[in-house]
């Protein structure tokens, strides 16, 4: 059970063990839970990563209670680094705790790079639940093969989610996006100039995240 009263760090229980979650609290009434995913572990990507930092900082000044999770392996994280299956299996868990801790609040799902990835997985699997998330946030989200050799087979059955894609980016290129979105003909966003860390141009990053999850 969650004891949330001040931003912080904790151990919440998770399939592979304790996974260390960071928390962001707002200062008034939560508008809602918003889930936010770092990028690639054997990357070096961690909760503290500037994209999800800032993306998280962001949604708490709006009103949100912002949980981000360290990855299997990573930080106070137990278990290893599962290729994203394991991963979703502690996201929907984490999901499952906050609901319990706020029920009847509106749940965002929010990722970058592999988080992205990862959150596509969570959120098509609520939605088999009959359980969706409210909003979903997509960002930097790698498609069949990338950089590295590593493939990745995104659902396709994320409906109403914000994808957003840098122009340059030269980790995910911006045929591989488009590959995932053509069957369902789902709109992308695609910020000019911008590569996969949204160098110089994370404010419009924010900003595009902080729209999407108004109302």
């Amino acid at each position: 059970m969650l004891d949330l009263r001040d931003s912080g760090a904790q151990l919440v229980d998770g399939p592979a063990g304790a996974m260390e979650v960071l928390f962001d609290l707002p200062k008034r009434p939560p508008l809602g839970l918003a889930v936010v995913a770092h990028p690639q572990p054997l990357l070096g990507g961690h909760a503290m990563h500037k994209v999800p930092h800032l993306l998280a900082r962001g949604l708490c000044d709006a009103g949100w209670l912002v949980a981000r999770p360290n990855f299997r392996g990573v930080g106070r994280s137990e278990g290893k680094h599962d290729a994203g299956e394991g991963e979703t299996d502690d996201l929907l868990a984490l999901c499952t705790v906050l609901h319990e801790a706020y029920p009847g609040q509106r749940l965002a799902l929010v990722g970058f790079s592999f988080g992205a990835y990862v959150q596509a997985r969570v959120a098509s699997r609520l939605a088999e639940r009959g359980a969706p998330a409210w909003r979903v946030v997509l960002a930097g989200m790698p498609f069949g093969e990338v950089d590295g050799g590593r493939r990745y087979d995104t659902p396709r059955d994320v409906a109403d989610a914000l994808v957003v894609h840098g122009e340059n980016d030269e980790r995910v290129p911006m045929r591989s996006v488009f590959d995932w979105a053509r069957p369902k003909v789902h709109p992308v966003v695609v910020v000019p100039g911008a590569d996969h860390f949204f160098s110089g141009r994370l404010p419009v990053l924010r900003a595009l995240v902080l729209s999407h999850l108004k109302g």
